[in-house]
């Protein structure tokens, strides 16, 4: 009863708090993340009443399940933008931003935090500043995507931003491991090849070829069913076939082997978007069935935010310096790729600042960081303030990014009630002539 309740809980929370964030022309959500900080252990959580929200990061964690779940199936949206027939037009030039602008984000944030390592070395080690220098390339899929989604987003930004994320998260996975090797070796004295070169490729490859054989799979499966009912049911159970298949771990001769859920996802989505005929179809009615999912997942984001994080002014300085140079990194890196790459002048513009957002897959490198002991405690602080800014702040870039870009109309979204009395006052004349 308890874990209904601050479900459901949550789920209206964020819900209400989307229609204040419509007012103030604010992205849905960020309304969601709010709600999450508000229902979380710091505000509504601390009169410890069990269900009213939730009362401990413990408790926060006790949903991870549904985190997991939700970005499976964001990722395997992102992956249904990777169409062959859309790839042939800017498959070349988001390829090269996608990889150019995460490098130039890594390479920016390392100088400026190895700067700062030689002013103050006792405040920040030098590993801290490599490890998240690698951490800076990572953007978050799930909020850039619902913003999107929100505003039905289409144009020339929006094409390139959705396979530029996607891409710009299997580069940074690699950034990470190298990075996060050779801080290891740092630490260490001893420098592990398979670390810092086999394990970040082979979680690459094989969590591509997972996924390619997921979406072969997936799409042979579909064909024996023609009801759009079991079709739906059909796709939720890949997606959480995938997502558990891509959560297992095992070690030869010594390397860990593992999979990123994130990557398998894209890969599952592209195969099918490329093999099934009526994807397209299907994927919309995908979105329907998931929208509840997404609000819990940003909801309970927002509760995982640890605002304890302020209490230590070093954590917020550094933090500080590591945005405005993530920052930096990201629109620079974006501008200079589009531009060299030919891409059309709003693109060149207005992508660096979509790809702003931070949140799980920089929490998970952030996690991965805590085997450098009291030193992954210090990158742990860093990106979880790094987080709660971008997540407050990234949607709404986001979206002012892509109304400068013509790719969302001034009007915003529009109301489905509206619509649906207006489909039927057309029918009605239609019928009375």
């Amino acid at each position: 009863m308890q874990a209904l309740l601050s479900l459901s809980i949550a789920l209206l929370a964020g819900l209400m708090l989307s229609r204040a964030a419509k007012l103030l022309k604010l992205p849905a959500v960020t309304a969601y993340l709010v709600a999450g900080i508000l229902i979380g252990p710091y505000v509504l959580g601390a009169f410890k009443v069990p269900g009213l929200g939730f009362i401990s990061m413990a408790d926060v964690e006790g949903y991870s399940l549904i985190c997991d779940v939700a970005l499976g199936f964001i990722a395997f949206s992102i992956g249904n933008e990777f169409r062959l027939s859309q790839l042939k037009k800017i498959g070349r030039q988001a390829t090269i931003v996608g990889i150019f602008q995460a490098v130039v984000t890594t390479v920016v944030v390392d100088v400026a935090l190895i700067v700062l390592h030689l002013i103050m070395p006792d405040k920040l080690p030098l590993e801290v500043a490599i490890t998240l220098g690698a951490i800076a390339s990572a953007t978050a899929p799930a909020a850039t995507l619902m913003v999107v989604k929100q505003y039905k987003a289409k144009g020339p930004v929006t094409d390139i931003l959705l396979p530029v994320v996607a891409l710009d998260d299997a580069v940074g996975l690699v950034l990470f491991a190298v990075s996060f090797g050779i801080a290891k070796a740092l630490q260490s004295g001893r420098v592990d090849v398979a670390s810092v070169l086999v394990e970040p490729l082979l979680e690459v490859v094989l969590s591509l070829a997972l996924g390619l054989i997921m979406g072969l799979l997936f799409t042979f499966a579909e064909r024996f069913f023609h009801s759009r009912s079991k079709r739906l049911s059909m796709s939720v159970a890949f997606v959480f076939l995938t997502i558990a298949l891509s959560m297992i771990k095992f070690e030869i001769g010594g390397v860990h082997i593992g999979f990123s859920s994130l990557l398998v996802c894209m890969m599952l989505g592209t195969v099918f978007c490329n093999y099934c005929d009526f994807s397209e179809e299907l994927m919309e009615r995908v979105d329907r069935w998931t929208a509840p999912l997404f609000v819990l997942f940003f909801v309970i984001s927002g509760a995982e935010l640890e605002l304890s994080v302020f209490a230590d002014v070093m954590i917020v300085l550094i933090g500080v310096i590591y945005i405005i140079f993530r920052s930096a990194g990201k629109y620079s890196g974006a501008y200079i790729s589009a531009k060299i790459s030919g891409c059309d002048e709003k693109i060149v513009k207005y992508l660096g600042i979509t790809l702003l957002p931070q949140a799980g897959v920089a929490l998970g490198m952030a996690m991965k960081a805590s085997e450098l002991g009291p030193m992954g405690v210090i990158v742990s602080n860093i990106t979880l303030f790094a987080v709660l800014v971008y997540e407050i702040f990234g949607p709404m870039l986001t979206k002012i990014a892509l109304l400068k870009a013509g790719d969302i109309q001034p009007e915003g979204k529009t109301s489905a009630r509206h619509e649906h009395m207006k489909k039927k006052a057309a029918e009605k004349e239609a019928a009375a002539k």
